[in-house]
């Protein structure tokens, strides 16, 4: 039986960010991660997850300036000072919160720039970081996002990060495989599954309801015949609850959808 985590920046809107792991408890949740922790600090977080016995399993690095349209510095020839400090802080992040990965959005793809200088830039970038992550046990995942979401997002498709991860052979750099982006993209995520799994390169996995994001048993992907290839295949990783409730900011609408989760304890 897979093992869920609660996102914390998508579940529970109808609450405060710092009292969304009571609520996550409450529900049974075990675990929770979340894009950015950095508006908070980080002695505050580890109280939330000792109060409420949650493990944090994963957060991003920062991803440069997000209210301004960006999605990630990995990418961007020219901020590779920015990027690396960027790093620095999400693992201090880490070790506060004993958070075992963090994931490094890649960055929309620069439109005036030698496509073979972003190339080598996010590549050296993820190498540098995985090097950095690797002297305290830490994971570094990049994630294929769907461009519809995140139009011109430099990574969109699984082959590309798994190429992308044998090339720069970092033993601690893995793929975060969201089946929501991964349907959206390419579409036959079972066998997408079966192909990728047994590679050890996959380090966390993530789920939503697919095309409106919300609820997995809101959709057209049959999450409970996914959930059993993932126990087919032996993944003993976490699996994140990356969706936005469908009811929103109601009271206790992110509890009232998680009837789905019921059936698997």
């Amino acid at each position: 039986m897979p093992k869920f985590a609660a996102n914390l920046s998508m579940l529970y809107p109808e609450f405060d960010f710092l009292d969304r792991f009571e609520a996550a408890a409450q529900d049974g949740f075990k675990a929770v991660e979340f894009l950015f922790p950095y508006a908070f600090e980080p002695h505050d977080i580890a109280a939330r997850l000792k109060d409420h016995d949650l493990q944090q399993v994963l957060f991003n690095a920062p991803p440069g300036d997000w209210a301004g349209g960006e999605r990630g510095l990995a990418c961007l020839p020219g901020r590779e000072a920015e990027f690396r400090a960027g790093i620095v802080k999400a693992l201090d992040y880490a070790s506060a919160l004993a958070c075992p990965r963090i994931h490094v959005m890649a960055g929309l793809t620069p439109l005036l720039e030698n496509p073979l200088v972003v190339q080598t830039t996010y590549c050296n970038n993820l190498r540098w970081a995985a090097l950095q992550a690797a002297k305290q046990g830490v994971e570094v995942l990049i994630e294929p996002i769907n461009t519809r979401d995140m139009p011109r997002f430099f990574l969109s498709r699984q082959d590309a990060a798994h190429t992308l991860i044998e090339e720069i052979g970092a033993p601690n750099l893995k793929v975060q495989m969201d089946l929501y982006h991964c349907q959206i993209m390419e579409g036959d995520v079972a066998m997408k599954l079966r192909h990728y799994l047994p590679t050890g390169r996959v380090g966390h996995i993530q789920i939503a309801g697919v095309p409106q994001r919300h609820e997995p048993d809101l959709g057209e992907l049959n999450y409970p015949y996914l959930f059993s290839v993932l126990d087919e295949l032996g993944y003993a990783g976490w699996v994140g609850c990356e969706y936005r409730p469908a009811r929103g900011l109601q009271p206790g609408g992110t509890s009232v959808g998680l009837s789905w989760l019921k059936s698997y304890g």
